[in-house]
């Protein structure tokens, strides 16, 4: 089972959030999910984030791969493998 740390969208119409999650790689976008880790919101000026650091390098540790905008964030976070 391939393991993916992605992104799911929340909120309304033009005014999107989203949740850093854990899913298996063949669930949809907003479906299924394992885990929640933390937040992503676009719309503030600058964008703000919040992950929960252990839940990531957890996952990280045990082989879950991230999208690209999630491994930018954990840059900035400061999460690496």
């Amino acid at each position: 089972m391939a393991v993916k740390i992605r992104l799911k969208r929340m909120g309304k119409k033009r005014n999107p959030y989203y949740r850093i999650v854990v899913a298996n790689a063949t669930s949809p976008r907003d479906g299924r999910f394992i885990e929640e880790i933390g937040s992503y919101d676009p719309n503030q000026n600058p964008s703000t984030f919040s992950v929960n650091e252990e839940a990531a390098k957890k996952w990280l540790n045990n082989g879950a791969q991230p999208t690209e905008i999630v491994q930018k964030i954990f840059n900035l976070a400061g999460i690496t493998k």
